[in-house]
Parts: C-alpha cells; structure tokens; sequence
C-alpha cells in the first residue's frame, strides 16, 4: 500500500518550524508495512491544498494530512478536506464536551473560532486528542483514506500511536509487517560506530541497521521484514548480540522516545538513591533536565546554582582559600561544590559542573574545558572534559556527561 504525507502549514515553507512530523510518521507506517513514497508540504492556501490533494489521488491510496486543524482563519484543512471529498462537517459530541471543559477549569471565554476545531466529516471516524483540542479525522471511500492530524507533534504523535495505528491496523492488514528496535548509545559518535559496524551495514539485506546521529548520542533502528513475528524478533536478537559485542560499551537504553535521563532517573528510582546538583557553567540546565522526567521528586529534592565565585561561598559554603589557589575551574572546585552539595541537601549522590562555556576563556583556560564531581558517602571523583562548538552545545555536552557517569556510578 501507498501513503503520501501531505504537511500544512506557511511556517513550514518559510522555515520558521521544522518538519518533525514527516520523520515520525513515516517510521510508523513503515512499521505497518505501508510504504511512504511522497512528502509534500502545502501553505495555508485552500487552492494549493486542492491541488496537492488531487495530485496525491493519483499516487497514493492513504493520504496523510497534518495540521492546519486549529481555531484560527488559516487552519483550514478539514475546511478544504471536506469540500474535496463532499463531506459535511459536524460537530464532535465528544470534541466539544473536552473544549467546555477546557475553558471552564481556566475560567476562560470560549470564542466561536474555538469550535472549528471540533469538527469532523460526517462519515469519518473522529479521532480524540488528548494533549490538545484539536480532533482528527479517519475517513475512507472506495478508493482512498485519509487521515487528518494536529500540527503540533506532541498532539500528533499521542493521536498516531493511541488512535490512528490501531484503525490502520484494522482497515489495512499487511501480510508482513516491519519489526524495529532502537538502540542508543552514548559516548561514541556516528562516524566511529558506523566505522565499527561497517562489515554489517555494507552486508545488510533483512535486518537492516540504519544509524542516526542526535546531539550528543547515537542510535541505530534495526528493522526487519518478516510475516512470522516471532521469527522476525530472533532475527532482531541475533543481530543486537553482535552488535553489542563490539558497541556495547556505550549503549545506554532502548526506545525511540526514550532518553539518558529517563533511564538515570529510572535507575535512582529503582536503587531507592537521591541526588542533588551544584551547576556553575551549566547554570541550572540539568536541574531543568531531571525535571523534564515525571516523578522525579522522588530521587531529586532541589540543588544549587551557584554561577559565580561569590555564591559558590554563600550557598554551598566553598572556602574562598581554595577557589583563590586553584580557581573555579579545577577539580578541587568541583569536587568541593559536590560534597558540599551532598551534605546541604541530604542526599545519597551530588554532580558539579565547573567551566567556561564561553565564548571567552576563564582562568587561563580555554571554552569548553569542563569540571564534573560525583560525590557519595565515601566518595568524590572528578574529571576534566573538552567539549567543543557553541556555548549552548558545550553545556548540553556537559549534562550528558554528568548524566552518564551517574548511570555508570549507579550500575557498579
């Protein structure tokens, strides 16, 4: 079966947001068999939108239409949608009811622009959004489907996996289907784990491996074709053993959703440990990084940003004899910051970062040199890292390592 993803949207021809959702959608359908062999991206014109329907007819049986279902003038897909295909759009009971309840918890007024987003052809299966307003849209004719999706790709990708996978599933079975597994790997880079696999990827057929860079960590998608499930797993674990048998040095965790610091923070949870945080150059960014994963105020009570000289003396209680002898960019500091932390917040672990994040150098030393201290009960290590490229990379950089020599720490 052919697909065609078809994106709405004028920020996305002048550039203003990156088409994340084509990446996403297409791996999913791929995983039900279903080849994409077209993207297109259309503004918010009803006649270009027409047109680009009219062309993917032609080609594709399922077409995919992303965005444009919002409240304002320009979101107009289900609009132009429903004129194509003579359908009415109604109102979805159940759209409706979630956008009353939306505006009456936050005291809002709900304008009428509002309702246009729950809307729904007639004859189409409505599909609920639970991270937004907008509702989507599954409709099939003799010939055609079609499916109408949310911009923003937290709605989307909640509405591909929960709603419209199962409804593709049952209204297109594939005899073989696509099994994909993602591994991800930290502290080694695409050119050098590639280099390692090279005998592999060159030879490959049925599974196949397909690396992908991402700031600062590596994944690889081992996918394989098969009709029989069980087989295709067996082929997938064959080849993840000799896989890691060369790379798994640096493999962290499985998923395409998933992250280092999920996994650091599943591995607290698990080990019952709790960890505190003293950031200089970082300024609080891996603070902001734990609190992106839900229930980690089970294993991270708060920390410190302590950016200058002066607050590393106030908050965390630094002798100034030190920081005059060795500077705050060195592992006396760093290795003081997360004892100190450890002790003012009462917890099993502290990380520190000390450096310059740049552009400029400090202390005599260059941007992108970078303390990191891990401390416990019984211990305190450091060590020295040299990041390179922009100010905002460099810190990125200096989380990832801190968050790595946690899991490490954690796994001894």
């Amino acid at each position: 079966m052919k697909a065609e993803i078809i994106a709405v949207g004028t920020e996305l021809l002048l550039g203003q947001v990156v088409n994340t959702n084509a990446t996403f959608l297409s791996e999913e359908l791929a995983a039900l068999g279903i080849d994409v062999y077209y993207h297109s991206v259309v503004g918010d014109n009803p006649d270009r939108l027409a047109e680009v329907l009219v062309t993917a007819e032609k080609r594709s049986e399922l077409i995919v239409l992303c965005g444009g279902l919002g409240p304002t003038e320009d979101d107009l897909t289900k609009q132009v949608a429903a004129q194509h295909l003579g359908q009415e759009l109604v109102r979805d009971p159940a759209g409706y009811a979630q956008l009353e309840t939306f505006f009456k918890t936050r005291k809002g007024v709900m304008t009428e622009n509002n309702l246009r987003q729950t809307l729904v052809f007639k004859e189409g299966i409505a599909l609920p959004n639970h991270n937004g307003l907008a509702v989507g849209i599954f409709y099939q004719n003799e010939s055609h489907a079609y499916l109408l999706l949310p911009g923003p790709p937290s709605e989307l990708k909640k509405m591909v996996l929960e709603q419209a996978v199962p409804l593709l599933k049952q209204a297109f079975p594939q005899k073989e289907q696509l099994i994909s597994r993602v591994l991800r790997y930290y502290g080694i880079g695409e050119s050098a784990l590639a280099a390692e696999l090279a005998d592999l990827i060159d030879e490959q057929s049925n599974p196949t491996i397909a690396p992908y860079a991402k700031p600062n960590e590596v994944t690889l998608r081992l996918t394989v074709k098969t009709t029989v499930p069980e087989e295709g797993i067996k082929q997938l674990d064959e080849l993840e053993a000799v896989i890691q048998s060369r790379v798994g040095t640096f493999f962290y965790g499985y998923g395409e959703q998933n992250s280092l610091v999920e996994v650091v923070v599943d591995l607290l949870k698990t080990k019952g440990k709790t960890i505190t945080a003293a950031e200089s150059l970082t300024a609080g960014l891996f603070q902001a990084t734990l609190g992106t994963v839900p229930g980690v105020s089970e294993v991270f009570p708060g920390g410190f940003v302590t950016y200058s000289a002066v607050m590393k003396r106030k908050l965390l209680d630094i002798d100034p004899e030190l920081l005059a002898q060795y500077g705050t960019v060195s592992a006396e500091c760093a290795e003081a910051m997360a004892v100190q932390a450890r002790l003012a917040a009462g917890t099993d672990y502290a990380v520190s970062f000390t450096g310059v994040a740049g552009p400029d150098p400090l202390e005599n030393q260059p941007k992108g040199t970078v303390w990191i201290a891990l401390a416990s009960a019984s211990e305190v290590k450091s060590a020295c890292y040299t990041f390179s490229r922009d100010r905002a990379y460099i810190r990125h950089s200096a989380v990832m390592a801190g968050l790595d020599r946690i899991r490490k720490e954690l796994l001894r």
